[in-house]
């Protein structure tokens, strides 16, 4: 069982050129999407969060449970869901605003368990930074990483989300001695400051930098460095491509026996460069059709 927890919620996206160009609701977040693509990939997933009891809400638990995804450590509130309203730029990229006051995700509680037989929890994105949501997701990546669980990082960063840069900043470091796997954009590397070889030496064994259509680069603790090109793609949007990476390389993790700290130095220039290619072609697909619409494992193929 590969735990994701964080966020869901819906995004806005614009059907036309304007401000008042039309809207259509998607099913999204980070964490929700990594979820969603874990199921359709194959991997036994659980979805831990809290979702609204409304209209919203509830097509966001439809969608989790039509990939397959475990809900029974989803919490419920009659607060609304958080929206985000997506702005899609000419490359296909894809920037946000949010609403999110009030929302039912942001009061997410720590849960007194894990679900039986967890190998790995992921982490990331808007539920790290909202309070008091923010603080719980962390004391479950302590505790997690404290019973010896797997744990990946996407910290995804949505800056105008975050009041205090140098205080998340900060946060982020804390962080690090709890992550396995850390996963992140360019964009959100250059935005955070440091390097890959900083990071490592404060706690996990492997760093993942996407490179949008340029490919994947991950850096090992033992100094090694492995990269990929991108899988040429016709780029319909970039929504939830991240997202479709982070559950890729959980799945092709699991799939190689390697869902443990010490294994990822281990798999080598064979394993890494396997495990990369597949999340390259995991994530062209998600970007060659709109919205965050994750491949099954059949359109993937082999990992």
């Amino acid at each position: 069982m590969i735990v994701v927890a964080g966020e869901a919620l819906i995004d806005l996206v614009p059907q036309g050129a304007g401000a008042l160009a039309d809207l259509k609701p998607a099913l999204g977040g980070g964490p929700y999407n990594t979820a969603v693509a874990l199921g359709r990939l194959g991997s036994p997933a659980a979805f831990c969060s809290r979702l609204s009891r409304d209209a919203f809400g509830q097509a966001l638990l439809d969608g989790l449970r039509s990939a397959g995804v475990d809900v029974r450590a989803v919490q419920r509130g009659a607060e609304p869901t958080t929206l985000a309203l997506a702005t899609v730029g000419d490359d296909g990229s894809a920037a946000y605003s949010f609403y999110v006051d009030g929302t039912a995700d942001r009061l997410f509680e720590t849960p007194a368990a894990l679900p039986a037989g967890v190998r790995a929890v992921s982490f990331g994105t808007c539920s790290l930074v909202l309070e008091p949501g923010a603080s719980a997701y962390e004391e479950l990546m302590r505790g997690a990483a404290a019973e010896g669980v797997f744990t990946a990082l996407d910290p995804n960063i949505r800056a105008g989300l975050i009041p205090d840069a140098d205080a998340y900043r900060a946060r982020f470091r804390g962080w690090l001695p709890s992550v396995s796997l850390l996963k992140l954009s360019a964009e959100d590397a250059r935005w955070l400051g440091g390097t890959p070889r900083e990071w490592l030496a404060a706690g996990p064994s492997a760093v993942v930098i996407t490179h949008g259509g340029d490919g994947l680069t991950a850096y090992t603790a033992d100094g090694a460095e492995y990269a990929v090109p991108g899988e040429k793609t016709e780029v319909v949007d970039t929504i939830g491509a991240g997202d479709t990476v982070n559950a890729a390389l959980l799945h092709g993790l699991a799939a190689l026996d390697a869902l443990r700290a010490d294994d990822l130095v281990g798999l080598g220039a064979a394993g890494w460069t396997r495990l990369l290619r597949f999340a390259a072609r995991a994530a062209a697909i998600t970007c060659s059709r709109a919205g965050a619409e994750p491949p099954y494992a059949a359109e993937v193929g082999e990992l």
